[in-house]
């Protein structure tokens, strides 16, 4: 990686312009990270993020014109190599958030967090090998989980998978970044990416959040 590209350029969305600038303050005073565009309306989120095209976007659930969701999911549908979506909230059991992490954020963060938690997400979602706060992402799972779901759905979802993807799947819902499943499992890094990226692929989603969501959803793995 060049120096260039190891700066992680960042878009902050947020009708808020207290908390814009609070998020902003922050991350450009973080080594290696640059806010380079802001947004106050959904529709604005996507034009800045087509225009700009950043590694992350900071994204509010609620904006006038279009809310985080629309943003999130037009985003990631309308773009080459989009960027990483986090959403920011106030409540974390928020139905919007969990909206927004099946429309393919990969993460969300409460607007209490800290600076260094706000620091810590980014590079975390940025490096794309572990889940931003499993144990909440399973809490929301289990809030939105409906009766429709079936063991015939969970069947399905682990035909798809290899015994080994299987387990990686299993490890990942429990929130184990690459080196620990690699750790956990005996096998090299290279490998377990090698086996998260089929995961991917034969679930249809973007990243390990919604491979998590799927699971949960599905019955794969509880999420209570």
């Amino acid at each position: 990686m060049t120096p260039a590209e190891s700066v992680l350029r960042i878009v902050v969305a947020d009708d808020e312009r207290m908390v814009r600038t609070a998020l902003c303050a922050i991350l450009n005073a973080e080594p290696g990270m640059e806010v380079v565009g802001e947004a106050t309306t959904g529709v604005e989120a996507l034009s800045v993020a087509r225009a700009l095209r950043p590694d992350i976007v900071l994204m509010d659930v609620r904006m006038p014109e279009a809310d985080g969701i629309r943003a999130t999911e037009r985003i990631l549908a309308t773009m080459d190599d989009p960027p990483r979506v986090i959403v920011v909230t106030t409540f974390e059991n928020d139905s919007y958030v969990y909206d927004a992490l099946r429309a393919g954020a990969s993460g969300f963060l409460l607007k209490r967090a800290g600076a260094d938690e706000l620091v810590d997400a980014v590079r975390l979602v940025a490096r794309s090998d572990s889940l931003l706060f499993p144990s909440a992402v399973r809490a929301l799972a289990a809030a939105h989980a409906t009766e429709r779901t079936t063991r015939a759905e969970a069947d399905r979802l682990r035909a798809r998978l290899s015994d080994r993807e299987a387990e990686v799947l299993r490890l990942m819902a429990e929130g184990l970044s690459n080196a620990e499943i690699a750790e956990r499992l005996f096998l090299g890094a290279a490998t377990v990416k090698t086996y998260v990226a089929g995961v991917l692929a034969k679930l249809g989603v973007r990243d390990r959040t919604q491979a998590v969501v799927r699971a949960y959803e599905t019955g794969f793995v509880s999420a209570r």
